[in-house]
């Protein structure tokens, strides 16, 4: 037995599906086969829309109802020939009524209770299945629908349902020893409790609902197919350069799926991996591919680290105080007040002071976490011996992921070590014994840039990106863009630098380029850019938030060197051809310098002495092997050193001057 889920991209359209079919109908030349769907893509969003809008006694539920209806019923037309449609397009408008009848009941109580809300959105799978079924028919490949109602028994903890292994069990057993079919279709992620009422395993839930079933028939294999070629060493629409993975452990994968890894639903790893299934994820509009193979044994990268991964939308909270040192049971009733509500932790860590500890929860669980946690303390705060619960908000976790990262020393280090060099703050750290992940809390504003340092760090260490931003664009912009084009090429494969110019700015416009400006356009694209005055330049700049990010002022412009201190705060160096910041006030220079040495950027200004020569760099090395300076002797005007190298008295002083202009 082979077990095949799809997911809402890949039964998205007729065009999808057919690839679908095309898929199953070279899997049933290998085995017996049970395919799983999800709703059509974007469906359970509109019910669950349609719920809120009918609870809320709004009538434009009616207009969404429609849509759902009219889509799946063209889907259906588009699948199924002529003389198959009628009893297809009777189940389907029999389920839309059923719908319509539902919400129409909420409508009219101003009531969307759980238990009705589940079964709302039950109906994208029921549509979904039965319409496929159909094509399959349409297609010559019998099959037999099963309702995963009558089969997936579970409690009745609506939204999130925990499945009863052994009844399932039995009630899966049963259908299959009466039928023979090479082929069964099963609407995924929902199922229903004791009393027959429908109930959802949690969004992405389909993918539980196959695994689930593999397990109960000990299938050779379970595949997931998505819309990407497998799990990704990072989100790709975060990090463009992230790469596919082809092997991971049933622990890596459950680490990622855990820490935000959309491709697979962190439940559906557990049921194959309790009985050794092989987990093979595909990508529906890439079969050729070879995807990502999930199974007991140990991978056999040689990388420490497998992939990153994130959670958004998350809150830190934090209790704290005297009265917490050295007294046991603190933690329980921490964890205890938090179970009660049912708040999901994410995240927990303690310093050995024992003065505080901090755990990580969804934000929309972060007040009812206070209120709860507060009472449950409220004797000791009121005592003053602890602080109300504190809680940080706009924060995510980024996760390190990887068997081989168990005893190799360094990775937190390398780690933490390219967040600060890019003044990225933690806010808290976690790791487990089992050293297979590492997991830091930092700003959601932050999370991006992150993502791509540590991807960068651990698995593009052929190359290192620099971001600029170049304001000044005259003679001597023009010349320094001029050589960056003539040089790209030469840095990327010699120095392993990759030099992207994202941005352009003079005195009245800017262009930008997230990919890189085409050095060849520049020009072209400077004069079709924004009006933008040197505030508002700086702040877009610090919005970017890009990972080695290096600002460069080729103007005399004395209003720019004032945000340099902005720039270098954030993380951003300063390179300047521009002479004011270096010429000001020494003690503006020495601000400047200790800035970019708390910072951990740069600061560099070799061209404001010696006529472009490196005399700076130069003193700098004699000064590090050991020498001291105690006199420079030299004439640092490049144009009193053109003159006295070319006035020999033959020409009159006017002319060689005039040369020099």
């Amino acid at each position: 037995m082979q077990v095949f889920k799809f997911g809402g991209t890949s039964v998205q359209n007729s065009e999808n599906i057919n690839k679908v079919i095309t898929v199953i109908r070279e899997a049933l030349k290998k085995d017996r086969t049970i395919v799983v769907v999800s709703a059509l893509s974007k469906t359970t969003d509109l019910l669950i829309e349609a719920g809120k809008l009918a609870s809320a006694g709004n009538e434009d539920y009616r207009k969404l109802l429609k849509t759902n209806e009219e889509r799946h019923l063209q889907t259906a037309r588009e699948l199924v020939p002529l003389t198959m449609q009628s009893a297809l397009l009777s189940n389907v408008k029999k389920l839309c009524n059923e719908l319509d009848a539902i919400l129409e009941g909420v409508f009219l109580l101003n009531e969307l209770s759980a238990r009705t809300k589940d079964r709302i959105i039950s109906f994208g799978e029921l549509l979904s299945s039965v319409i496929i079924a159909y094509a399959f028919e349409a297609n010559e490949i019998p099959n037999q629908w099963v309702d995963s109602r009558e089969i997936i028994r579970t409690d009745s903890t609506y939204a999130q349902a925990v499945v009863d292994f052994v009844a399932t069990e039995n009630a899966v057993k049963q259908i299959f020893t009466k039928s023979r079919k090479l082929l069964y279709i099963f609407p995924g992620f929902i199922g229903a409790d004791s009393k027959g009422i429908t109930t959802t395993l949690g969004r992405g839930g389909s993918d539980y609902t196959a695994s689930i079933l593999a397990n109960c028939l000990q299938a050779d294999i379970l595949e997931i197919w998505t819309d990407v070629s497998g799990m990704m060493t990072a989100d790709p629409r975060l990090v463009p350069n992230a790469k596919a993975i082809s092997q991971l452990s049933y622990s890596e994968a459950l680490e990622l799926s855990h820490f935000g890894a959309k491709v697979i639903f962190p439940p559906t790893i557990l049921p194959a991996m309790a009985k050794k299934i092989p987990i093979l994820v595909k990508n529906i509009f890439a079969p050729d591919d070879v995807g990502t193979l999930i199974e007991e044994i140990q991978t056999s990268s040689k990388n420490q680290v497998l992939g990153l991964s994130s959670i958004g939308n998350i809150a830190l909270l934090t209790l704290e105080g005297i009265g917490m040192i050295g007294i046991p049971g603190f933690s329980s009733r921490l964890f205890g007040a938090l179970s009660a509500k049912k708040v999901n932790v994410i995240l927990i860590t303690q310093g050995s002071s024992e003065h505080s500890i901090c755990v990580a929860v969804d934000e929309n669980s972060a007040d009812k976490a206070k209120l709860v946690v507060d009472a449950e303390f409220n004797y000791e705060i009121k005592a003053q011996i602890v602080e109300p619960l504190i809680i940080e908000y706009n924060l995510s976790i980024i996760a390190l992921v990887g068997d081989n990262m168990k005893s190799h020393p360094g990775v937190s280090g390398k780690m933490f070590g390219a967040m600060g060099k890019n003044g990225i703050n933690i806010r808290a750290i976690a790791q487990g014994s089992s050293e297979k992940n590492i997991s830091a809390v930092i700003t959601t504003s932050d999370i991006k840039k992150a993502m791509n340092v540590l991807h960068e760090t651990f698995f593009e260490t052929a190359y290192k990106q620099i971001n600029l931003f170049i304001v000044g664009a005259g003679n001597v912009g023009k010349r320094l863009l001029a050589q960056l084009k003539q040089q790209q090429t030469y840095l990327l494969e010699k120095l392993k630098l990759n030099i992207r110019v994202v941005s352009i700015a003079n005195s009245r416009k800017f262009c930008f380029d997230d990919e890189g400006l085409d050095l060849e356009k520049w020009e072209m694209q400077l004069s079709e850019g924004q009006s933008i005055d040197t505030v508002g330049y700086v702040e877009f700049i610090r919005s970017k938030n890009y990972r080695n990010a290096v600002f460069i002022d080729n103007t005399a412009n004395a209003e720019v060197p004032k945000f340099y201190p902005e720039l270098l705060k954030k993380s951003i160096s300063v390179v300047a051809s521009n002479k004011i910041a270096c010429s000001s006030e020494y003690s503006n220079y020495l601000y400047l310098k200790d800035l970019a040495k708390e910072f951990n950027v740069s600061f560099l200004f070799e061209t404001n002495v010696g006529a472009s020569l490196p005399v700076i760099g130069t003193l700098n090395d004699l000064i590090r092997s050991g020498d001291s300076i105690t006199r420079i002797e030299a004439v640092l005007s490049g144009t009193l050193n053109f003159v006295f190298n070319n006035y020999d008295g033959k020409k009159t002083f006017a002319s060689v001057v005039k040369q020099a202009q």
